[in-house]
């Protein structure tokens, strides 16, 4: 039998470094899930992605058991990564803090890919570039696409 689904938590944690401290620890507690426990498996499975900040979403049921699901990082955590820059642009508009190839572009796009909600590397590339262009940073050259 299946168990219920009492309800969904998303949280941004850095790979490798949960702990019972805010955000995790009020976050699961107040549902009764056991900090300690989330913690352990999360760092375990995120060692190889130390230092990123992840997206995991926990799905727990009536029983305070849980399961969850670790995303890839998100696009702006990428586009701060490859650029090296601290923050995005305060005015995206009139100040560009950065440039990237549509190469780089590609390479987050194909990333992403299995949490965009698109069907195509070309569709991703484009929410990508967006992105990219309301952080102030210009993609050189023309879109490699029909």
């Amino acid at each position: 039998m299946a168990k219920e689904v009492a309800g969904f938590i998303k949280l941004q944690i850095k790979g490798g470094a949960a702990n019972p401290s805010p955000p995790v620890g009020p976050a699961l507690g107040s549902k009764g899930i056991n900090i300690m426990d989330f913690c352990k498996q999360f760092n375990a499975r995120t060692q190889d992605k130390a230092g990123k900040v992840l997206p995991v979403v926990i799905t727990y049921y009536a029983d305070k058991s849980f399961d969850f699901v670790v995303k890839t990082p998100p696009v702006a955590v990428q586009l701060l990564e490859i650029t090296k820059q601290k923050s995005g642009s305060a005015e995206p508009n009139r100040k560009k803090v950065a440039e990237i190839t549509w190469e780089q572009v590609k390479a987050i796009a194909e990333d992403k890919m299995t949490d965009l909600n698109c069907f195509t590397v070309e569709s991703a590339m484009k929410m990508v570039a967006g992105t990219a262009r309301s952080m102030g940073i210009s993609v050189k050259g023309d879109f490699p696409g029909k």
